[in-house]
């Protein structure tokens, strides 16, 4: 019921057009966040990711509000363990070219344009790259001695395919939580009837924990070399569209959408596609400590609100 009136509030607030006072909405270790704060995240998200737009207000907000506490609580916990929220610019303009590909973008100048029409600037967005990123350098300070990954099986694995022609996926994810085993069907189904009603990517939105949420689970193309063998054979039945049953993993469970595949014609540099696999096994088995890692100290912090 809480919950229920203070999203009533926002859609009044935001529906206002002669409303310009701003409201403080929560405290959070006397960081406030305030219906401004909400009304540019929401901006943000859906510039990002157009699909939202087809929800209804009130859910966006919603995923506005969840969005950007988790993003106020990652800065606080930041600034415990770094100077400043900052970044080096070669790594924040490859973080933004990520971005551009995603929206079939191709310079910066486009992008600030692009920007302009959710009335959002270039410089606000840098800062939100630059907590996602150092979120993420803090994640694998604090767990990546606990990452487990047997580099030997997946060479072997590679080995076995390193022919000519191999082929890759085009993928989306959305990676949510259980308190026990008994709830995996009744959440997966619940996701699955929003699939169908409002598609993948804003079901992302609103019921995935991954990173990947903002741009509706899009992980982009993955080689099939770079998949563990239970993801593997997970989307090797699926046609284009189609998602996987529940995959269990050590601290959530994903589903995975298979969006489009290819056929790569190449000599396979095992060594590179080794990488490539360590790499995208590492940053799930992070992601999934991220969660944990989050949860734990939004449940240590003074909220208000």
């Amino acid at each position: 019921m809480k919950n229920y009136l203070f999203i009533f509030f926002l859609f009044l607030v935001f529906n206002d057009a002669r409303s310009i006072e701003i409201k403080i909405i929560h405290n959070i270790q006397n960081e406030i966040i305030t219906n401004i704060d909400i009304k540019n995240e929401f901006k943000y998200l859906v510039a990002l990711n157009a699909n939202l737009k087809k929800l209804e207000k009130k859910k966006i907000l919603n995923i506005s509000n969840e969005s950007i506490i988790k993003e106020k609580i990652k800065k606080i916990e930041i600034l415990k363990n770094f100077k400043e929220i900052r970044i080096n610019e070669e790594y924040s303009n490859q973080l933004l070219n990520n971005i551009l590909l995603k929206l079939n973008l191709k310079s910066i100048e486009e992008f600030e344009l692009y920007l302009k029409g959710y009335n959002l600037k270039l410089k606000n967005i840098k800062k939100k790259i630059a907590i996602d990123a150092l979120w993420n350098e803090l994640i694998i300070k604090k767990y990546a001695s606990q990452v487990k990954i047997n580099k030997e099986e997946i060479r072997k694995t590679i080995s076995k395919n390193s022919k000519t022609q191999t082929k890759e996926y085009r993928l989306a994810e959305i990676i949510f939580e259980i308190k026990n085993k008994e709830e995996i069907k009744k959440k997966y189904n619940l996701i699955i009837k929003s699939i169908n009603e409002i598609g993948f990517e804003n079901s992302a939105a609103i019921y995935s924990f991954s990173q990947s949420a903002k741009i509706g689970g899009d992980i982009g193309w993955v080689n099939e070399n770079s998949l563990n063998n239970k993801i593997k054979k997970n989307i090797n039945t699926l046609q284009i569209g189609e998602t996987t049953k529940p995959i269990i993993l050590s601290n959530g469970i994903l589903i995975l959408k298979l969006v489009n595949t290819k056929k790569i014609e190449t000599i396979i540099d095992i060594e590179t596609e080794l990488n490539k696999a360590i790499n995208y096994e590492r940053n799930r088995q992070l992601n999934q400590n991220s969660k944990i890692y989050y949860n734990k100290i939004k449940k240590n912090m003074n909220f208000n609100g």
